[in-house]
């Protein structure tokens, strides 16, 4: 029998975002998907007060299906954040554990499907208007994935940089095909800062994927753990650190990314943000 089948059909319930917020984890707020398990919480929004982007935490129920309403007419990222399951692409499916990353271009609805442990993932969206269209996109990857890096990043002079500065993944960007919504993943080892910056035109919503660090935001640095959710406005300032250090330090992984892609990251490491 095939898994039944959960859309976002209505947003669940949000908090005011200002120009800038960290919403822990323990604040999400989850309702059922109707006629389903699956239930919903959305973090960020426009409803909320975001510009260009969408995040939902989709918890996933064993068995069952997920498809963000309209998903075929924007784009969609994913990362998974806890179980297993399959991540639909159009036709194209893929299995997906803890740390796996989808891209959904405009065109192809994202279907997520849980096994018999359930399924939780991040679920970016955006519905970025007359933006190219990659050729080949890249439609299945992980956070691990380091073909394409961003190293030394000194961030944009507001704030003073640190010396020992964190390695950023460009999951999906320009060059592997994703038309407007990225997907980066910051590893932040202990000691390291992936150093403060701000996006002139795009929102920032990122996420405490591993461990447990800092983010900071608009002034200051704040406490995150995993699954907690950065927002910052365009213009606004932020990054993440690890002041952890010693024996017991473990790495510090954030992800997410400007909506649109902002072409300075990709700069910065000597790429083109030509869409490929």
């Amino acid at each position: 029998m095939p898994p039944s089948t959960a859309s976002a059909s209505a947003p669940s319930p949000t908090t005011a975002l200002g120009d800038a917020r960290i919403i822990t984890a323990a604040e999400f707020e989850f309702r059922p998907v109707v006629g389903a398990r699956t239930t919903v919480a959305t973090p960020v929004s426009p409803a909320a007060g975001a510009t260009h982007v969408t995040l939902h935490v989709v918890r996933i129920a064993a068995g069952e299906s997920y498809t963000p309403d309209d998903s075929a007419a924007e784009e969609n990222t994913v990362v998974v954040f806890s179980g297993t399951g399959t991540a639909a692409v159009g036709e194209l499916t893929s299995p997906v554990e803890r740390g796996s990353a989808t891209y959904a271009p405009t065109g192809r609805a994202l279907t997520l499907t849980a096994d018999g442990r359930g399924l939780t993932a991040y679920v970016w969206r955006t519905p970025l208007a007359n933006a190219p269209v990659g050729s080949e996109p890249v439609l299945h990857s992980s956070l691990w994935d380091d073909t394409t890096q961003l190293r030394g990043f000194g961030g944009t002079g507001q704030v003073d940089a640190a010396e020992r500065r964190a390695t950023m993944n460009f999951v999906f960007w320009p060059g592997n095909g994703s038309s407007r919504l990225c997907l980066h993943c910051g590893i932040q080892q202990p000691g390291e800062t992936f150093n403060v910056h701000l996006h002139p035109d795009s929102d920032e919503a990122f996420i405490a994927f591993e461990g447990v660090g800092q983010m900071y935001l608009r002034d200051r640095w704040i406490d995150v753990n995993a699954g907690d959710v950065l927002y910052a406005a365009p213009g606004v300032l932020h990054g993440a650190r690890n002041p952890h250090t010693g024996p017991t330090a473990r790495r510090f992984v954030t992800c997410g990314g400007p909506s649109p892609f902002d072409p300075a990251l990709y700069s910065a490491a000597g790429y083109s943000s030509q869409v490929r």
